[in-house]
């Protein structure tokens, strides 16, 4: 049984596209997805320009892309997707397992990064937790990101180090992102801290600009390495 906060809106399914150049791995995904009564399957695409299209014409939530399109890269297709739909969250699907690309990825604002023939749960678990606030990240891959986070700071970009080019968080916004880095959803914050979401929301889209990010992933990377939680 998954717990309660992994759910739709009431009265509306969480609307999915997906683009993937291998058809098989595009059935296999839409089935699953199809299957579930929380998830709406509102457009598939087999490439970069067939996806750019898809993005800017398709009203969705979520949006599941591999990073090798026939035609192109899904890298452009996050970038894309979060100047046209910021609030719509990506999940990329790819047989590279490579921190390196998964940072990438984060950096764009993607939420999740699956890696193909690996376990990770499923493929509506992923679509459910970043559409409530999460992240999903394949197990193997999540533990090498988290070896990565314990380097020194010392070892980490110039750019990373200086904090003096960060605007200072308040302290009710060191709180909400701290409740964000271990996995609390907007309504779950809202909660513990005894406001409304929106009053939450706002917070978060603070932190995004102060601390220069796109994403809860991006903003929990940074907050890490510069002590800021």
């Amino acid at each position: 049984m998954w717990p309660d906060f992994l759910a739709s809106e009431p009265g509306r399914p969480v609307r999915v596209i997906l683009i993937d150049d291998d058809p098989h791995i595009r059935r296999v995904i839409a089935g699953e997805l199809v299957s579930d009564m929380r998830i709406d399957m509102v457009g598939q695409a087999d490439g970069l320009r067939e996806g750019r299209r898809l993005v800017s014409m398709c009203e969705f939530d979520v949006m599941i892309v591999d990073l090798n399109l026939g035609d192109g890269s899904g890298f452009d297709l996050i970038e894309h997707m979060k100047q046209v739909r910021p609030q719509a969250e990506a999940i990329v699907v790819s047989i590279m397992d490579d921190e390196v690309r998964a940072m990438r990825a984060f950096e764009l604002g993607a939420t999740g990064y699956l890696v193909k023939n690996s376990w990770f749960g499923s493929f509506t678990q992923a679509v459910l937790q970043v559409f409530n606030g999460g992240a999903s990240i394949t197990p193997s891959l999540a533990r090498r990101l988290l070896q990565k986070l314990e380097q020194p700071m010392g070892q980490l970009p110039a750019t990373e180090r200086d904090g003096s080019v960060r605007q200072a968080l308040s302290e009710r916004e060191r709180e909400v992102l701290r409740l964000v880095s271990v996995g609390h959803t907007s309504n779950e914050i809202a909660t513990k801290l005894t406001l409304s979401v929106q009053t939450v929301n706002t917070h978060i889209r603070n932190i995004y600009r102060k601390l220069h990010v796109k994403s809860r992933a991006q903003a929990v990377n940074l907050a890490a390495h510069q002590r800021l939680i």
